[in-house]
């Protein structure tokens, strides 16, 4: 039997299993950076298969595959962890057991389909060639992102990887489908906090106060001319003031408001130069309206850049595993993934997996209370990464 087949065969044998392992990481999701128990139910699934790792950046867990000439090719598959400070509303057996945790943005899937892909290459290693690294991470959905960190202490290393591979669920895209893109695909994305501080008082009388709120207003419509108006238009980027928080009563002038936003782009250089306008022109606006402002920008993920040899590789193997039908190009998009951390430092791609049922009702959005899957698409998506790591071609 040849390896697609025999990988295909596996995937679909071991569907139940791993059904099984999603619904037990959807039932206890953890948040970031204290994913203890998510973190040692993989171990004790890579020990049970003998499979060797290290831990790394506390929580997270690396495991080391080797095929038949282990120094010929070295790729590695990663998988995100973490979960949401979310109150699930799904009415499902297997829901959130932690109040207010919930995995809405499938990572349960993302772990899950690592697991499945790791026990099939382990069980096929005597029939590919080269070395397969298993990221499982933590820390995805909060700065300065888990990513950062496993590479900080050596996930890139020892072997260091020739391409890195990530899969995301997409519920946009019906299950059984894959899609990529090359390219830069998603946008960095850094958080903005501006607090201004000015003299408050009474509300009829806004002549002796420095009208904290109106500032505020002013600063909000002003700051949007930076993109507009700075940036290269066939660039995205995105800068949105998300929150204003002030006041108190209907005829008091606040000596303080709080603004908190994020910026988002796909280009370094205008990133880091868009970050000096913000705090450029919040101070000196601030300032002419006779107030003080304080700019904190807390600088997040860097974008996601699909390398193109990589993502044409995994493009054209995904087609041959599954038939050309089956895999689509993605959408470009202005979220942020921390993946991008890996694709600055070895060739990455970073590629979607469908999981939307119509029929069946699964068609909410990652991040909501209701999002959820069609249980299929695990067998898509351990199959794949399966056999991205056996046959990639970095």
């Amino acid at each position: 039997m040849m390896l697609k087949d025999t990988i295909l065969l596996l995937a679909q044998n071991y569907l139940p299993k791993f059904i099984d392992i999603r619904r037990h990481l959807h039932a206890h999701p953890e948040l970031s950076y204290v994913e203890f128990k998510t973190s040692v139910f993989i171990q004790q699934k890579l020990t049970e298969w003998h499979i060797p790792f290290e831990v790394m950046a506390t929580t997270g867990v690396v495991g080391t595959i080797v095929g038949n000439n282990p120094q010929s090719r070295v790729v590695a598959l990663r998988g995100d962890m973490d979960a949401l400070p979310i109150q699930e509303e799904n009415e499902v057996a297997y829901a959130s057991t932690n109040p207010g945790v919930m995995h809405a943005c499938g990572h349960d899937v993302h772990t899950t389909c690592l697991l499945g892909a790791a026990k099939i290459l382990n069980e096929t290693k005597a029939n590919w060639n080269g070395t397969v690294k298993l990221i499982f991470q933590p820390g995805e959905e909060r700065n300065p992102g888990g990513a950062s960190y496993m590479i900080r202490d050596g996930a890139l290393q020892n072997p260091t990887p020739q391409g890195i591979f990530g899969l995301h669920v997409h519920p946009g895209l019906d299950v059984g489908k894959l899609s990529f893109r090359k390219g830069r695909i998603m946008a960095s994305a850094d958080e903005i906090f501006i607090t201004i501080k000015g003299k408050g008082g009474h509300a009829a009388a806004p002549h002796l106060t420095a009208d904290t709120i109106l500032i505020a207003s002013t600063l909000i419509v002003s700051l949007q001319q930076i993109v507009s108006r700075n940036n290269n238009p066939l660039s995205p980027s995105v800068l949105s003031i998300c929150a204003i928080n002030g006041g108190h009563t209907t005829n008091v002038i606040p000596t303080e408001v709080k603004l908190m936003g994020t910026f988002r782009a796909m280009d370094e250089t205008w990133r880091y130069k868009a970050h000096d306008l913000i705090k450029k022109q919040t101070i000196a606006l601030v300032a002419a309206m006779g107030a003080e402002a304080d700019v904190l920008i807390d600088v997040g993920y860097p974008f996601v850049d699909n390398d193109d040899a990589l993502t044409e590789n995994g493009w054209q193997l995904a087609g041959e595993l599954l038939g050309k039908g089956m895999v689509e190009e993605t959408e470009l998009r202005m979220g942020a993934e921390d993946f991008g951390y890996y694709t600055h430092v070895v060739p990455g791609c970073f590629y979607r997996l469908g999981v939307r049922n119509t029929a069946a009702g699964i068609v909410h959005n990652v991040h909501t209370p209701l999002f959820n899957i069609d249980e299929r698409a695990i067998e898509v998506g351990m199959a794949t990464m399966a056999w991205l790591g056996a046959k990639a071609a970095p």
